[in-house]
């Protein structure tokens, strides 16, 4: 048998998921039941608002509560023109690691004039990788991606948009990708700094098998609306991502505006907006085998838009998908979907507002199943508020045993402190 870190190395985005979803926790079913050897994936929710569960591991040393809720949604969300929480901040402030990027020495796009940013030249710029900021003239620019732009994973890149710069896909193309072949091993990292990324969208093509539901429905592949990474690194600094698409079906699929999936290091996002994304898990930022680390964000009117979360059950689905029974269809983390093992979630000065979770699903505000147990939830100068669906805390040790209705969480313990939870 190969050893577990070459099986993971080896392993598709969805098998992975699925990997992640029998290796412990579950992932929420929608009948409250999830399957593993630590604790199940909460209660049950409906699209009415009225139903209502508990959790407890399996081993009699975990405990939880859960409760569920129906879903709203999201349209397309006007562009802020500012980014980051308005509202609050980190206290401890950002680590040191959410300081801009230096920019010296660039690859310099543009001579001084819109006209002179073209889509050629910073495809070109991304070929090279290094440091790219644009010179553009004063007034806002809005650079057409009509390709996605494939970033180096051999180096670190950062992007520069100087606050002017606004990547649009016209809601054709994923804007950015960063494959790299190997898993957690990169030590590269992607910055975009001071930039706003609108109307990416990333069209799925590996459909599930055809049967009928409760067995799921939708694509296995499809991930990141906006930016699409494996194996390297993230941190992005005072941007906006908008209207980003990712595939809107499917139990593993996710990331409306990014999703990043087997980083060494994890996602750094500090003071930034992510608004109006949507995919079938996570609508505006999808993570697995990946630490997240917000700080003084944004997440407003983001929808996880699959239902029935998903859940491994053959007295229900005799039809075989990634290794699993697979049941449901997603619509877990409305704003943040976090999945897979040792890794934790860290949410620091952030608002999150008016994110909706699927149908009987999970997590409007945060999904986050940590499928070994040992991932922590911290969530400290931290509101959630009008987010939609179902909710549980199953958490192992320490005293605080409830994340509030915005989250559904199998996590090692929680750390919550001057935040204001639905």
């Amino acid at each position: 048998m190969m050893p577990r870190s070459t099986l993971l190395a080896t392993l598709s985005f969805a098998a992975l998921a699925a990997f992640a979803c029998a290796a412990a926790a579950g992932c929420g079913g929608s009948d409250g039941s999830g399957a593993g050897a630590d604790a199940g994936g909460g209660g049950s929710s409906s699209g009415s608002g009225s139903s209502s569960g508990s959790t407890s591991g399996s081993s009699g040393s975990s405990s939880g509560s859960g409760s569920g809720s129906g879903s709203g949604g999201s349209s397309g969300a006007a562009i802020p023109t500012h980014a980051g929480n308005p509202d609050g901040s980190c206290t401890a402030g950002v680590p040191a690691a959410g300081q801009p990027a230096d920019t010296s020495h660039p690859t310099v796009i543009g001579t001084g004039t819109a006209a002179s940013c073209t889509f050629a030249l910073l495809q070109a710029a991304v070929a090279k990788g290094g440091v790219i900021t644009f010179d553009c003239g004063t007034a806002p620019v809005t650079i057409p991606v009509t390709s996605t732009l494939k970033l180096r994973t051999d180096m670190n890149t950062v992007i520069d948009g100087g606050g002017v710069i606004t990547l649009d896909g016209g809601s054709a193309v994923q804007i950015m990708s960063f494959n790299s072949a190997n898993f957690q091993a990169n030590e590269n990292r992607l910055t975009l700094q001071h930039l706003t990324v609108i109307n990416g969208k990333m069209t799925p093509t590996m459909a599930i098998p055809t049967a009928p539901a409760p067995c799921s429905q939708g694509f296995d592949d499809g991930e990141g609306g906006a930016l699409y990474m494996r194996d390297g690194n993230l941190t992005v600094i005072d941007s906006i991502f908008a209207n980003n698409q990712a595939a809107l079906l499917g139990p593993d699929t996710g990331g409306g505006a990014i999703y990043v999936l087997g980083s060494k290091h994890g996602a750094l996002i500090v003071g930034s907006t992510f608004t109006g994304n949507t995919a079938s898990n996570g609508g505006g930022l999808g993570g697995l085998f990946t630490e997240l680390d917000v700080y003084d964000s944004l997440f407003s009117g983001n929808e996880a838009s699959g239902h029935d979360a998903n859940n491994n059950d053959a007295t229900k689905c005799s039809v075989m998908n990634n290794g699993q029974n697979e049941t449901g269809s997603g619509g877990n983390g409305g704003a943040l979907y976090s999945d897979g093992n040792s890794v934790n979630v860290v949410l620091c000065g952030d608002e999150i507002e008016d994110n909706a979770a699927g149908v009987n699903a999970f997590g409007g505000g945060l999904f986050f199943t940590s499928n070994n147990m040992m991932g922590t939830l911290t969530i400290i100068d931290t509101t959630m508020k009008g987010n939609t669906g179902g909710s549980w805390t199953n958490v192992s040790t320490g005293s605080v045993k409830s994340a509030g209705s915005a989250v559904g969480t199998n996590t090692k313990s929680i750390t919550l402190m001057n935040s204001m939870l639905q």
